[in-house]
């Protein structure tokens, strides 16, 4: 079986869903984030299982894990590393620090001061860190998972509107359902620690590849640019970026990838939409009612 084979991709989907209970869709929009070379935001409560999707995404696709928790005395060095004097060969050694791995989850982003929080992103944006003037690249992938308390708790620094848009994705898990939560409660969750690699990190950098190549059609390419332009007409909201367009298009092509098709279609852009578009739209304010990403797709299909 290929490497990047949807099916043996959906045996890893199957996997995770057996020890992130009752969130299907949850964890196949948190694998097309990764196959689509993106990050992701979780926003949610403490206890949803954001370090479990975290460790088994990791964990399936045979990759480095490191969970740092950010906290507002958290050093950029602290993430990136530093260099250290040795005496014995009179120069400077670099030693890593723990954003050298393939999945980090950044634990309460928004505990962090703003500038440990741009060290990080600017090391999402480039795939590399700069330290005294040497470059060092980043392992591949390298896929970041930040996690974000509410607005409404003390102590955060709410991440601006264009760091925001660093992020893919943004999802939320929510609570379980009561059929969910009773398989945890009686322990039927499988541990994470026993997951079993289904690929490896190449076999991943190739399903990636696999997937930047499907084929999207002109008028599916149309879809987008609609989208694009509504938004950017609505006072209420902010505009989506070229970059968020060209990840909407990467994690269409994921999706479609994922539900073995070799070409993408307008419910593959629909799919992914919310995931893609919300906190692009909403600043990462909170609100309440119908979502921004909704109503924008309401408005473009109702004009098509």
């Amino acid at each position: 079986m290929s490497a990047a084979s949807p099916k043996l991709l959906e045996q890893v989907l199957a996997q995770i869903n057996e020890v992130v209970l009752g969130k299907p869709q949850q964890v196949r929009l948190a694998v097309s984030c990764l196959l689509a070379r993106g990050h992701l935001l979780i926003e949610d409560l403490p206890g949803m299982g954001k370090t479990t999707l975290a460790e088994a995404l990791a964990r399936s696709f045979g990759l480095t894990f490191n969970r740092v928790h950010f906290t507002n005395d958290l050093l950029p060095a602290d993430l990136i590393g530093i260099s250290i004097y040795e005496k014995k060969t009179e120069t400077f050694q670099f030693h890593q620090g723990p954003l050298f791995c393939n999945v980090l989850l950044a634990d309460e982003i928004n505990r962090a001061s703003p500038r440990t929080q741009s060290a990080l992103l600017e090391a999402m944006s480039s795939n590399m860190v700069s330290v005294d003037g040497i470059s060092y690249p980043l392992p591949q992938p390298f896929f970041v998972i930040a996690t974000q308390n509410g607005w409404d708790q003390t102590g955060t620094y709410p991440l601006p509107e264009s760091q925001l848009d660093r992020f893919l994705m943004r999802l939320s898990l929510g609570f379980p359902d009561r059929e969910a939560e009773r398989k945890l409660l009686l322990g039927h969750a499988n541990p994470v620690q026993q997951l079993q690699s289904s690929l490896d990190s190449h076999g991943l950098i190739e399903a990636q590849q696999h997937c930047s190549g499907l084929t999207m059609q002109p008028s599916l390419i149309d879809y987008v640019l609609d989208l694009l332009a509504t938004s950017r007409c609505d006072s209420s909201s902010t505009g989506l970026s070229p970059r968020a367009a060209q990840g909407l298009i990467a994690a269409a092509k994921s999706w479609a990838f994922l539900e073995q098709r070799h070409y993408v279609i307008p419910a593959d852009v629909i799919a992914v939409f919310n995931a893609v578009a919300e906190h692009r739209l909403d600043g990462g304010q909170p609100r309440s009612g119908e979502s921004l990403s909704q109503l924008l797709l309401n408005q473009v299909d109702a004009i098509r």
